[in-house]
């Protein structure tokens, strides 16, 4: 058995195969040439090979065209479930739509209602302003049998003034044309005069009741006598 061993080993060294160092220090001869076992499970786990998941047939497999839907892969919702959600998108766009025409009804209601109120609130504040007027003609109604002329005209000139500024500060504007052109938008000929001068023609000779603006807007106009070529009328 001895003898047996040693020529094993003595072949081992003829063959020129290198040795193998083992952790334990022992020295065991590598395989000899040729592919051995362990290389050809090696070659069967190569790593450049692909897995069948990774192959391009298993990944146009995967993504290729459902013959039975015509897509390409891509799920289908079902033609129930696709009715079911568009006529419950439907109802909520005709809910938000009532919605909003409510809410927009509200507000045309509420701007009216509030341009109501302001005039109203302007009206108050301007015959507020008036109240001090008459206050003053009052007083001199209760006086006029007892005061002189001179100091009851001088009173009406003075409401007179005060009432003025009131109705200019509400925004009228008085009207008088006497000397000015005349303008049939804003005058109304109530008589004619000859012409007695060079350019008198057309012109306002007087003003027999003054006219008046609002904000701008002609709300009476000035009844006037006017200078004509025709002669009087």
């Amino acid at each position: 058995m001895q003898v047996f061993d040693n020529e094993r080993f003595s072949s081992d060294i003829e063959s020129g195969a290198e040795p193998i160092h083992t952790p334990g220090g022992m020295a065991q001869p590598a395989s000899s040439t040729g592919p051995s076992a362990d290389g050809a499970d090696i070659a069967s786990t190569d790593m450049n090979e692909q897995p069948s998941s990774h192959r391009p047939e298993a990944t146009e497999a995967s993504y290729a065209p459902d013959a039975r839907s015509g897509t390409s892969g891509v799920p289908v919702e079902p033609e129930r479930e696709a009715i079911r959600r568009l006529e419950g998108e439907i109802a909520d766009l005709r809910e938000r739509q009532l919605r909003l025409a409510a809410e927009f009804d509200n507000y045309r209601k509420r701007v009216a209602r509030e341009r109501v109120e302001l005039s109203d609130r302007a009206q108050a504040a301007f015959v507020l302003r008036l109240l001090d007027v008459l206050d003053d003609m009052d007083r001199i109604v209760a006086e006029q049998g007892n005061a002189p002329v001179e100091l009851l005209r001088q009173a009406m000139q003075m409401i007179d003034r005060k009432l003025r500024k009131e109705l200019e500060a509400a925004g009228v504007e008085r009207i008088d044309p006497a000397g000015s052109t005349f303008n049939p938008a804003e005058h109304e000929a109530v008589s004619t005069v000859p012409v007695s001068g060079n350019g008198q023609d057309q012109t306002v000779s007087a003003t027999l009741q003054a006219g008046y603006r609002f904000k701008g807007q002609l709300v009476r106009p000035a009844r006037v006598q006017v200078f004509s070529t025709q002669g009087a009328g």
